[in-house]
């Protein structure tokens, strides 16, 4: 193997497509239950949480998680701002407030030049530093492929941690990023993406979810989780399961990426996206009207995707205002918790 200047070329997968898919998932952590926890363990792996929480007092509780992939774009720089933006969402998903990260590194040293490995830990380390922690150690092997990512530790009090099962019946569903990055990211290897969109699918991947922790402080605001790499349709289940509700959300309500819309009528889609319908569709109510390029939209994996969040419908309002005022122009309501089970998609 060499490196012909594309990263990608590199990996067999990228970004949150890497994922391993939701069933063989939880086949997986079935054969292995936790047992014996302690009750300082707040959040623990039950229900696909963002992240561990160990209470140590009353007021203070420490988060930790870690997050890594191979990469989904070409420039080095650019990968390791994605994966380190990734990393770190999932401490804002829980509404906590991240401390430090640990950098996980692994290269393969006899095919990349050692100018690509430092410009991938430089972009990491940019979004550390924007996010306003520092990159405090971590480890690093020779791969066969290029993997880079962050453990991260963060802080919340526990009284304002956000859970992905607290949804309420009538709850308002919002949605903050757009969809559609792994549809770019596939149409990206196959030379069929745009400058324009490729340059938002960079800002997407790059714009920190720094609003998780104000949310948290909104009483209003129930549960809280990213759309990673799962997809829309695989992260509202999370919370509809957490809950025991049903998520209904609306097709024309849910912001989705026009390239991307071009691209996946095109076929060009991840490989990704089949595997997490075959994984949770049978939960999955689609209006007759909706169509398999619409199908892959809501399964489309979600690198550093946006958060969902789930509040009372009196407190929409604020929490758009929340969103808009960092920036997230495109956070809309997509639709709302009912009594039943599973997802639906009119």
């Amino acid at each position: 193997m060499s490196y012909n200047g594309r990263l990608t070329s590199l990996s067999h997968g990228g970004g949150c497509g890497c994922k391993i898919a939701p069933g063989i998932l939880r086949d997986i952590l079935k054969a292995s239950p936790i047992r014996n926890l302690p009750t300082a363990l707040l959040v623990g792996s039950e229900n696909n949480e963002d992240a561990a929480v160990y209470q140590i007092n009353e007021n203070q509780a420490i988060v930790a998680t870690t997050d890594f992939f191979m990469p989904i774009v070409d420039d080095p720089y650019e990968f390791g701002r994605i994966a380190a933006t990734n990393a770190i969402s999932d401490i804002y998903a829980m509404g906590a407030q991240p401390l430090f990260a640990l950098a996980l590194l692994g290269m393969p040293i006899n095919v990349l030049p050692l100018d690509v490995i430092q410009k991938i830990s430089s972009g990491g380390e940019s979004v550390c530093a924007d996010a306003g922690i520092m990159i405090a150690g971590g480890h690093s092997i020779d791969t066969v492929e290029p993997i880079y990512g962050l453990v991260v530790i963060g802080i919340v009090d526990p009284k304002k941690l956000k859970r992905n099962n607290g949804a309420k019946e009538g709850d308002s569903i919002i949605l903050s990023k757009p969809l559609g990055v792994g549809i770019l990211s596939a149409g990206l290897k196959k030379d069929r993406l745009s400058d324009a969109g490729y340059l938002e699918m960079i800002a997407l991947t790059t714009k920190l979810n720094t609003p998780g922790t104000l949310l948290a402080q909104l009483e209003a605001v129930h549960a809280l989780t990213d759309v990673t790499g799962f997809g829309l349709a695989g992260h509202a289940l999370e919370l509809a399961r957490g809950a025991k509700l049903e998520a209904k959300l609306q097709w024309d309500a849910i912001p989705v990426l026009s390239e991307a819309v071009k691209l996946v009528q095109a076929d060009i889609f991840t490989g990704a996206s089949t595997r997490n319908w075959i994984g949770y569709g049978d939960e999955i109510k689609l209006a007759n009207h909706l169509t398999l390029w619409q199908q892959n939209i809501l399964s489309d994996p979600q690198t550093s995707g946006g958060l969902l969040i789930s509040c009372a419908p009196e407190s929409e309002g604020e929490v758009l205002n929340i969103l808009k005022a960092d920036g997230f122009n495109d956070a809309k309501k997509i639709g709302f918790f009912a009594h039943g089970s599973g997802l639906s998609v009119s």
